[in-house]
């Protein structure tokens, strides 16, 4: 089953629009996009192949751990991971999963490095804007 999962971290020092293009650069063979321009929070949104939960947020954690070594970004604590199964109803999704972290009261502030949606309306690194839906 493939599963969406989110990761997102925090840190001490705002990221720039370089950075977490190069984040994008590193999450596109897994058909991810990346947040984060100008934040203290980076973060990924990954596809992975999975047959549970558990599974995929330990998948999603290995690719996005590779790909921040790749994009040579700081290493910061996780803050939020949340997984959604393709056969899931998207709107009876409860949150994050993993023992990482809950739902991010900021969840949807970040801005996206690849043009994927926004749904903060944020910038994303490629100059345009999120359009929310």
């Amino acid at each position: 089953m493939k599963w969406s999962v989110g990761i997102e971290t925090q840190g001490d020092r705002v990221l720039s629009r370089e950075e977490i293009v190069e984040l994008a650069d590193a999450v596109a063979a897994s058909s991810g996009i990346a947040t984060g321009i100008g934040t203290n929070r980076y973060g990924a949104q990954l596809l992975v192949e999975a047959g549970t939960r558990d599974e995929a947020i330990e998948k999603a954690k290995a690719e996005f751990a590779r790909a921040v070594a790749t994009a040579g970004l700081p290493v910061y604590p996780v803050v939020r991971v949340e997984a959604l199964g393709e056969d899931e109803d998207a709107e009876g999704f409860g949150g994050g999963n993993g023992g990482d972290a809950g739902q991010d009261e900021d969840a949807g502030q970040g801005r996206d490095a690849r043009g994927g949606k926004d749904v903060g309306g944020g910038k994303d690194a490629r100059g345009g804007r999120g359009d929310g839906g």
